[in-house]
This record gives C-alpha cells, structure tokens and sequence, in this order.
C-alpha cells in the first residue's frame, strides 16, 4: 500500500530537492504534495489527510511546530518529520514533545531521510494491519453477539452464572436489564395441530417474531430460544403488575391463534428482584406449562395463581422424586402409578444393604415430608401422627413399600385437587357476591371483578367457567335478567327505570337482551302479566 506525503517549506527549492533525492514509489510513497507554509497546509490536510508531513520549522505565517501541534490535535494518527537548519536543543525538545518522528538537520542526507521514510512506512504497514485484524474481530463479534447473548441466558436459566460476574457479561454482550424486577415466560407451541404445510420450527420463528413486535416494547423483553421454546424474560417495573402482564400474554395466545395458526400456551414463573433469581422464575413457567392439560392451551398461564408459593426445596433432592412430585400436581392418577414404579424399581436393588435400604426410605420420606410442607399440607391427613412413619415403612419389602408409595401419593394427589377446588371455589363464590351486590352498576365488569380479586382476568375467566358452566358475561347477563322479571313482577315502573336498577343505560339495549333471553320484549311480558 502506497502513504501520502505533505512537504512544508517556504523555500520550494528545499522541497523540490526532497523530492528529487529518494525514489518514493519504490519506498511506497505517492509523488509528495507541496506546501509554502503552516496555513497551506492545513488546508491541504483538510481536503486529504495526508499520512506523513515533514516540515521546516522557520516559515511564515505559522512555525513547522506550531502546525505539528495543530495536526496532531485534528489527526492523531498523523506521522510528523520536523527539519531545521538550526541545531538548538529547545526545537530538538519541542519536536519530542509532539511526538515527532524525526528531528532532522539541513542539509539533510538522502541516506538518513530514505531510512527515516522507510521506518515509517514499516510502522504504518504495522498500525494498517492491527486495524484491520481489530476491525474484524469487531465485525466478528457483532456477529456472535445474538449467539453469545442467547448462550448466556441460557447459562442464566441453568444457574451457571456467578452473580459477581453478571454485571461483566451484561457489559460485554450489550444486554440491558435494567427491572427492577424480572419476570419468565415460556411461549409452548402444540405440536398436535399444526397448519398444513408448516413445520414446528418455521412456526416457532413466526410466534416469536409476532412477540418481539408485541410485546418486547411494552416490556423491555429478551427472546431467545431455550430447549426446544421460545423463553421471554420480562422487565416488570412493579410486582402488582402481574395481573397485567398475564393478561397482556393471554392476549398474546389469542393473537397467534389469529395470526400465525399456532396453539400457543404462556407459561409464566414468579416475578423475581434479582438477575440471578432468573432460574427460579423459570422453573416457575416450566411448571405452569405443565398445568395446560388442567386449564387449556392458547392461554396464558401463571403459576403463583395455579399453585401454592412452595417453600425451596434441598439442593440435595432427588430428581426422580421430584418427577414424581410433579405428577401429584397433575390429575393423572396413571401416570403418578408409573413414576412410582420406576422410582422404586430404579432406587432399589436386589443386592442392596439393609443399611442403604433403610436409607432409601428415609431419604424418600423426608423428601415427602418437605413436599408437603412446601405445598401447605397438613401432615396429619396423610400420616398418623401416633406412629413412627419410617420405623413402620422401613420394615416394608419392596413390594409393599411400592404399594405404600402408590396409595401416599393419591392421597397426596386428591388434596391437592381439593385444595385446588376449594381455592377456586372460594373466589368464585366471591365473584357471585361481589355480582348480587354490584350487578346494577353499569360498569360492572371481568376487569373490576379481578381487580378486587386480585388475580388475572385469564385465570379468572378459565376458572369462572369451569366451576359455573358459563362465562361471566353470561352469568352477569342472566343474573340482571332474572332482577329485571322479578322488578317487572314485583313494580310498577317503567321500563327505562328497571334498565337502569339491573345495570343498563342504554333502555334500548336492555330490551334487545331481555327479549333474546325470554323470547319477547318487556313492554310486552308486563302486559301479559296484567
């Protein structure tokens, strides 16, 4: 690669000289340009910034130094050669202090100048190359970054990070999360009903396409691709703001079903305050995915309102229990008998120690124990208190302790649904209060209802239906129906007034519903009554 040149000097015999004495082409130079003084020179920069200036330092206008210093100030990178005839040890310090290349005296020796081009041009070539191998290894990196990010949420999820190192790795690939709280999502895509001619991994692409469009505004979101689902990572501003967040996902799931074809289930962990408590959200969603085969797909799905805060479990736990763990929690009696099996076969042997048998079993019954306690049982409904638990199921042969193990876990399994039932029936039958005692107000609605609730109107509205038979649009419909004929009975009043007594303003309206419940208008049915 050829370098640019600038010769500066008053006197243009001095530079034509210059030139004439090296061969420039041959020690990778362009023909140098010419310059009488500083100002010229300048404004030839300006136009072309040339790599190497070699310049007198006594010229009008401005000295060889004073145009050093202003080169260096506009162009750092710029190699500067300073000739004088004049040997004063002040102008050789100056020129060290500008970080001169050179400090030659006239008359100047073609020999010693050749040298000096040439070392500069092999510190050029130098600088040239370390450029461009950086301006690759950028280029490089920013095309790794979308891997590296999603690698390193990955690492998140699985708890292999180290919260001292967080910060770094978030510094490093360009990651902003900022909360101050986090909330997990899984967006699960059923693989049973695909559309024709679309494959799972091409509709995985256009759901999380259609949520970074959606949603990752609203919520600062990272997607990324996590075994086998697309995973969100929220950024919450509040934790009240659950509710809406699962509602905004649960519309999200309406959404894909309308726009990709795609039966999309959100699962949503717990929110959390810290990066590093990423994973236990996660866990959360993973597990409020599983709950779709109780609640549905194409809905959102948030475990703090489907199951009990469980209380954090031993580092030591066994895996194949909590498989088993995770069964009780389904209503899947069969599945549960399966697990059980393949624990005790898998953990017991014929060639056992009495001693690691015993073990065994008690190692299984503390983790049963800590189970129940994490989801708010009462150990007494599945223990007799009066006896020693693990003196009577240790003395069990494997058969028996299997069968043990079976009948325990059902157990385990109804009081979980039944507490279950009892929860939603308790706020159902306080959504029915709440509607004998509001359902005249005419903005009586799902929202409102949640909001005194406290939960999502998605959870609110699965459950409503599933212990009523009906929606709570409809059940809201009926309720102010019947007030309306008991009013039409029981009053003499007009029937804009009674509209406005069961929650209607709009009279209109209100005779539209009551003649498609009841088959005819209100004017008409007070009629026939008289």
């Amino acid at each position: 690669m050829k370098y640019s040149v600038l010769l500066v000097d008053d006197e243009e015999e001095v530079t034509q000289a210059i030139k004439r004495k090296l061969n420039w082409d041959e020690m990778g130079f362009e023909d140098p340009l010419y310059a009488r003084n500083g100002l010229e020179a300048l404004e030839a920069a300006e136009l072309r910034t040339p790599d190497v200036v070699m310049t007198d330092i006594q010229m009008p206008y401005m000295t060889g130094l004073e145009l050093a210093k202003r080169l260096k100030e506009l162009y750092p990178g710029i190699r500067i050669i300073i000739f004088s005839g004049y040997d004063e040890f002040e102008y050789a310090k100056e020129a060290i202090r500008l970080e001169a290349e050179e400090y030659i005296l006239k008359p100047i020796d073609a020999g010693e100048l050749k040298s000096v081009f040439e070392r500069i041009h092999e510190s050029l070539d130098k600088e040239r190359d370390e450029r461009q191998n950086l301006e690759k290894l950028t280029n490089y990196y920013m095309e790794s970054l979308p891997l590296l990010q999603e690698d390193f949420f990955a690492a998140l999820l699985d708890g292999k990070v180290e919260e001292k190192r967080i910060p770094k790795y978030l510094e490093d690939y360009q990651i902003k999360l900022e909360g101050p709280f986090y909330c997990v999502a899984i967006l699960h895509i059923s693989t049973g009903d695909l559309p024709e001619g679309v494959s799972h991994v091409l509709l995985s692409l256009s759901v999380r396409r259609l949520a970074e469009e959606r949603i990752d505004a609203a919520y600062n979101a990272r997607l990324f691709s996590y075994r086998g689902s697309t995973v969100l990572i929220a950024q919450i501003t509040s934790t009240d703001s659950k509710n809406k967040f699962t509602d905004d996902m649960d519309r999200f799931c309406r959404l894909a079903k309308t726009v990709c074809k795609a039966n999309v289930t959100v699962g949503i962990g717990e929110i959390v305050g810290s990066i590093e408590n990423l994973k236990e959200s996660y866990n959360g969603a993973k597990d409020a995915v599983a709950y779709r085969v109780l609640y549905g797909t194409t809905k959102a799905i948030n475990i703090s309102e489907i199951a009990p805060p469980a209380v954090k479990q031993s580092k030591a736990e066994d895996m194949d229990l909590h498989e088993i763990f995770k069964k009780i929690k389904m209503e899947d009696e069969t599945a549960l008998i399966k697990s059980v099996e393949d624990y005790i076969e898998g953990g017991t042997s014929a060639d056992m120690s009495v001693s690691e048998y015993k073990f065994f079993v008690l190692e299984m019954i503390s983790e049963i124990y800590r189970f129940m306690r994490g989801n708010q049982l009462e150990i007494e409904t599945v223990f007799n208190l009066e006896e020693d638990v693990y003196d009577v199921v240790s003395q069990l042969e494997k058969t028996q302790l299997c069968e043990w193990l079976k009948e325990t876990c059902v157990k385990l399994q109804n009081l979980l649904r039944e507490k279950r039932t009892d929860t939603t029936k308790s706020f159902v039958k306080k959504a029915i209060e709440y509607v004998n005692d509001h359902y005249a107000d005419q903005d009586l609605s799902v929202d409102r209802v949640c909001m005194e609730l406290s939960v999502s109107s998605a959870y609110f509205s699965t459950v409503f239906k599933k212990e009523t038979g009906k929606t709570f649009v409809t059940y809201l419909t009926d309720y102010r129906m019947e007030k309306a004929l008991q009013l039409l009975i029981e009053k003499d009043e007009k029937t804009y007034v009674i509209a406005q007594q069961v929650g209607y303003g709009d009279p209109n309206y209100f005779s539209y519903v009551f003649k498609k419940q009841f088959g005819t208008s209100p004017s008409k049915y007070k009629q026939g009554l008289s």
